[in-house]
């Protein structure tokens, strides 16, 4: 409606012009120039002859048009009154086409900030407008994936910063426990205090393999992290753990029950599958009453391994089942007992279990808490 009155009004302002102009002229032909006009057009073009009658005894004097001399100069004023139109209406045109395109540029940004703001792109743009609103469309798509995906990867830069962090605290817990037993235990036997040595330089190892990732932590993220499969002996892996975590076991009296067969194996990252044993187990031990066993069974069957660790604790109400595996979560007495970490490593065992294409769930009854893991054989 404003661009067909904005039409009327350069019309009415041409035709306005034009009056104008044509009242001038003839107002300066016939009044300035009081009949100049007249005398010079009548020399230049117009031939004057004299007719005498003798009969009648009367005579005339004819006015005849010149139009070899007129012609010319018609068509020359033609020319140039069409070409002065033409620059006229060219410039004219050029100005209102500017305002159009300023006022068409204006009315657009008007209408993408409330795209932007609302989203209604149907809504917002003219039928007339159509292209525009789908390729805007378009590229709020993709403006809101690339979003997305840069949240999603600062998430998971965050997320293995904190695994990295939380799993330094598992090997240094060791080195620090196996060397407390070695400065204590003065009268140790030479084979047991040599097997602690090992155990705790193996433990140093991998604590500074921990800290290389940790710097070098810029250059990966957690869906990069590669799964090198490889036949793992579930037993041999177990038992390591146990004795890798017997200082924290022994703090509260709590041992540990093995019920494996020796030859079972499974596919996986032998270094990810500790990971997540290894934080399963210290979850365990933390929570487990003092002077209790905790029993971890290993069996085939149905085309899956199930690794169960059981152990005797308070009973933990089902709504917060679920919740143990979520990151940062900690149950009510870890906040104030200081047996619980960071709320990280539950969290940490249900990635790497589920990028190795297995489960891991967590019953609670009777005061027996039970972690099952569950891989593809």
């Amino acid at each position: 409606m404003k661009h067909k009155f904005a039409k009327i009004l350069q019309l009415l302002m041409l035709l306005t012009a034009g009056f104008a102009a044509c009242s001038a002229l003839f107002f300066l032909v016939d009044n300035v120039f009081d009949g100049a006009f007249i005398n010079w057009f009548e020399e230049a073009f117009i031939i004057i002859e004299s007719h005498f009658y003798p009969v009648e005894g009367t005579g005339e004097i004819w006015h005849t048009i010149n139009w070899g001399r007129l012609k010319p100069v018609l068509l020359g004023v033609l020319v140039v009154s069409t070409l002065i139109w033409l620059t006229v209406v060219f410039v004219v045109s050029q100005i209102a086409a500017k305002q159009r395109e300023k006022r068409t540029v204006t009315d657009i940004s008007q209408r993408l900030r409330a795209y932007m703001e609302d989203g209604a792109g149907a809504e917002v743009f003219p039928k007339e407008q159509a292209e525009i609103s789908a390729q805007m469309l378009e590229i709020k798509s993709a403006l809101l994936e690339n979003e997305r995906r840069l949240k999603e990867e600062t998430t998971r830069k965050n997320d293995l910063i904190a695994y990295l962090a939380h799993d330094l605290k598992t090997p240094l817990t060791s080195v620090i426990g196996y060397l407390s037993l070695l400065d204590e235990a003065q009268d140790m036997p030479p084979e047991q205090r040599a097997k602690y040595t090992r155990i705790t330089l193996d433990k140093a190892y991998r604590l500074e393999k921990m800290i290389n990732e940790f710097f070098d932590i810029t250059r990966y993220n957690l869906q990069e992290i590669a799964i090198q499969k490889e036949p793992v002996d579930l037993y041999y892996l177990l038992v390591q753990l146990t004795d890798e975590m017997l200082p924290v076991l022994e703090k509260n009296g709590n041992t540990v029950s093995l019920q494996a067969d020796e030859r079972l194996t499974v596919p996986g990252d032998p270094d990810k599958l500790a990971r997540v044993f290894g934080n399963v187990l210290k979850n365990a031990a933390a929570y487990s009453y003092p002077d209790t066993e905790i029993v971890i069974s290993a069996q085939e069957q149905a085309g899956a391994v199930t690794i169960c660790f059981i152990n005797r604790g308070k009973t933990i109400p089902q709504n917060k089942l679920n919740s143990l595996f979520e990151k940062f979560y900690r149950l009510d007495e870890a906040r104030t007992s200081g047996t619980g970490g960071a709320g990280l490593g539950l969290a940490i065992a249900r990635e790497i279990v589920t990028l190795h294409g297995g489960t891991i769930t967590a019953e609670s009854r009777d005061k027996t808490v039970t972690f099952t893991v569950t891989l593809p054989a």
